[in-house]
Order: C-alpha cells, then structure tokens, then sequence
C-alpha cells in the first residue's frame, strides 16, 4: 500500500470516526471502523492484518 492511500484511508476513517462519536449512537461495525482508524494512524502492528482484510473488502467491492 502506498504512503498516499494510506493517508487517504486515515483520513476516511478519521471523518468516519467523528461523525459517529457526534451521533452518540456507536454499534459493533462502527466500533470496527473506529479501531481501524486507530490502527492506521498508530501503525500498530495488528496494521498488517487489517489492511489485507481492508484491501480483501476493497477488492470485493470494486471487484479487481
């Protein structure tokens, strides 16, 4: 993954992250997204597990 999406992956799960704090209404899949953004901006080691589940989504997605 290059340094740019992984900004830009930061940055999605960053504004995801404050929408769903405003809304006070916090479920499991949104406390995923939270912890992903955590480990993408702490570099954690877990990182490299969630990217490839990320980029499995991403693929599945956008089906390439």
């Amino acid at each position: 993954m290059s340094e740019q999406s992984a900004v830009l992956l930061a940055l999605v799960f960053g504004v995801i992250t404050v929408l769903l704090v405003r809304s006070r209404d916090v479920k499991w899949w949104e406390a995923a997204l939270i912890s992903l953004f955590g480990m993408y901006v702490g570099q954690t080691p877990l990182l490299f597990a969630a990217d490839g589940l990320v980029q499995w989504v991403i693929s599945i997605v956008t089906r390439t």
